[in-house]
């Protein structure tokens, strides 16, 4: 699989690196949220959580996806080989679509309790940064192969579109978990096309019905589209993580690991207002 030394490896991966010290040090200097634990001990352990998933991601889910867009390829099967046109139209089309796709995926990952027991482990961060950008169970990565694999395949995308669509993919994600502040209408432009840090803020909220909202990845139509954005929540009013897994002690990365292969926790009702109070209490314990 040269194609993923060329251009994932040798160009997007640098690339990749690049914009995730951008936004660390970016963060850093202009935070939107107050942070809840040491910004080093948030490091250690969404590193280490991360490992599994990152082997995962570059020697199965690549290699796995470039196989897939090639033979499609070869066997002339999928929605882009089945017109004629411009090959950047086409790539074009096949990037919309592994997005929306992706859209829908990270719906199922909260509707259904086999994929939210491995979702979950993402979602417990008490805070919200750039590290919690790579906080991923390698549960959920390998699920994703099969999905993703899926709309690669029946989209007709081609290898090159699906590992830029995997680069542009992992900045997205980066940037929406960044806990960078820019200036407001700043934000509020780019955010009629992506997703942006005061949106996925929301969708990291303890409150079910903001945690059910703001689904897209790179472009946040999606959302509207089906009527599941919310943008009216201040950032200073958002507690962020799942209230079931709230306790600090817990949340080392041998339990984080662990979770999935446990009994998952009902979702508690938290209202709105013991919500925000909590909030009060949370920014006072900042360190």
């Amino acid at each position: 699989m040269g194609i993923i030394k060329r251009v994932f490896d040798f160009k997007g991966s640098p690339v990749l690196a690049c914009v995730f010290m951008a936004l660390f040090v970016a963060e850093g200097r202009r935070p939107l949220r107050k942070r809840v634990e040491k910004r080093s001990k948030r490091i250690l352990i969404n590193s280490i959580v991360a490992l599994p998933a990152f082997t995962l991601l570059r020697f199965l889910f690549l290699p796995v996806m470039t196989w897939l867009a090639n033979k499609n390829q070869k066997m002339g099967f999928g929605l882009n080989n089945q017109y004629k046109a411009h090959p950047i139209f086409k790539g074009f089309v096949a990037f919309l679509l592994l997005d929306y796709t992706n859209y829908l995926w990270h719906v199922i990952n909260h509707k259904l309790p086999l994929l939210w027991r491995f979702h979950v482990v993402h979602h417990s961060d008490p805070d919200l940064d750039i590290t919690t950008a790579i906080r991923f169970h390698f549960g959920e990565l390998i699920g994703s192969v099969f999905y993703r694999g899926a709309f690669v395949f029946l989209s007709g995308a081609t290898p090159l579109t699906v590992l830029l669509y995997e680069i542009v993919f992992e900045g997205a994600t980066q940037f929406h978990h960044s806990n960078w502040r820019l200036p407001f209408k700043v934000e509020e432009m780019l955010n009629k096309a992506i997703v942006t840090p005061r949106m996925h803020g929301i969708h990291h909220s303890v409150i079910r019905d903001e945690t059910d909202s703001n689904y897209s990845v790179i472009f946040s139509f999606w959302d509207r589209l089906h009527k599941t954005i919310r943008l009216n929540v201040a950032q200073d009013k958002i507690v962020t993580g799942v209230p079931q897994y709230s306790d600090p002690n817990e949340l080392t990365v041998g339990n984080l690991l662990k979770i999935p292969f446990t009994k998952v926790r009902k979702w508690p009702e938290v209202n709105e207002a013991d919500a925000r109070e909590l909030t009060a209490e949370k920014n006072m314990m900042v360190k």
